[in-house]
């Protein structure tokens, strides 16, 4: 009799972000026999499947080393091994490894020094992790094409990469707007879904802001940053907004479904990241119907075709793009021709 095949999901460094979400769609639909390997952290979504075997592990390094053991003890030849946290295992495993990778500052070169050096070390050590145990990997799996050739890259081509993007309802979403949307109507003008680290960009988007104010341009937008675990970029936006008068509000973290509610309210999504491995936020903006205006980067051109873009490394350029989709008319340069040119140098412009 041939033996059952059962899932092992290994999710051990997951507990907030979109790795959160992602993971909490999974366990919604989950029907096979599953073992679940978590952070406990991780809460679990109400109405999962009683066969998912919940295995809770503390976010402390030797509780990970000894997680890692118990994977490689519990893992049979004719199980699938999915690992949920960017990382392949530590030990090589008897079953089908697959890892699904959705962070890009372990694959890219990306300099790691605008962190604290706590998540700076996280990171390092991360990155250290995948380079030397990609062989444990039977197959990557990725959400876009860019991502797909940064791990190809990374890997050489020994190891398989598959493009899978998925989330919790995929109806809806369409490259292209559906339809012209305006702010009629709507509650604000912007919207910004958007933890605060460096790559999130909220530095430039804000210094758009000031730019758009010092023009007499006061568009409001909404963001959605942790207040404490952001307390230092949290206090330079109050800064900010008091010094420039500014029509911006910190809602804070919410969680999802106060944000899908925002999408409904909000005018358009602004989105100045400077890389994504996937940019969930792009889609579910989309799927509300929302107009975009995001970096002109491959993440966003990998989901989505903007409504407006911007160099999210110029706030001038951001505000720009700002100003086009409100409508506002940039003038012309005043330019002359070569004789129009030398009356105004000779002082000769009557």
């Amino acid at each position: 009799m041939k033996r059952f095949t059962k899932l092992i999901i290994h999710a051990t460094n997951i507990h907030q972000g979109g790795g959160r979400s992602l993971l909490d769609a999974l366990l919604k639909v989950l029907t096979d026999e599953v073992i679940l390997s978590v952070d406990e952290r991780m809460p679990l979504p109400a109405g999962m499947a009683n066969n998912v075997q919940v295995k809770r592990i503390k976010p402390f390094v030797i509780q990970r080393i000894l997680a890692e053991k118990w994977l490689a003890i519990a893992t049979e030849k004719e199980d699938v091994v999915l690992c949920f946290g960017n990382l392949p295992p530590l030990f090589r495993l008897r079953g089908h490894v697959v890892v699904f990778v959705q962070n890009r500052y372990l694959v890219d070169d990306v300099d790691l020094g605008d962190f604290p050096p706590k998540t700076r070390l996280r990171l390092w050590v991360e990155r250290l992790w995948l380079s030397s145990r990609m062989a444990n990997a039977d197959e990557f799996v990725v959400q876009t094409p860019s991502m797909k050739r940064l791990l190809e890259a990374r890997t050489k081509g020994s190891i398989s990469v598959r493009v899978l993007p998925f989330m919790q309802a995929h109806e809806g979403y369409a490259r292209k707007a559906q339809q012209s949307e305006t702010n009629k109507g709507k509650d604000f003008d912007f919207i910004y879904v958007a933890s605060g680290e460096p790559h999130k960009n909220h530095r430039q988007l804000i210094e758009a802001w000031c730019l758009l104010a010092k023009a007499g341009l006061f568009p409001s937008l909404k963001l959605t940053l942790d207040k404490v675990q952001f307390a230092v970029l949290c206090g330079w936006l109050v800064q900010k907004i008091e010094q420039h008068g500014l029509n911006v509000e910190n809602l804070g973290s919410l969680p999802h479904e106060l944000v899908a509610q925002l999408y409904g309210r909000a005018g358009a999504l602004i989105y100045p990241s400077t890389f994504e491995s996937f940019g969930l936020p792009l889609i579910e903006a989309r799927q509300a119907g929302l107009p975009i205006l995001a970096s002109e980067l491959d993440y966003v051109r990998d989901v989505i075709d903007p409504e407006q873009t911007f160099d999210p490394e110029s706030a001038i350029s951001v505000a720009r793009a700002v100003k086009r989709h409100l409508g506002m008319e940039v003038q012309p340069l005043p330019l002359h021709d070569a004789v129009g040119f030398l009356k105004h140098i000779l002082g000769r412009t009557e």
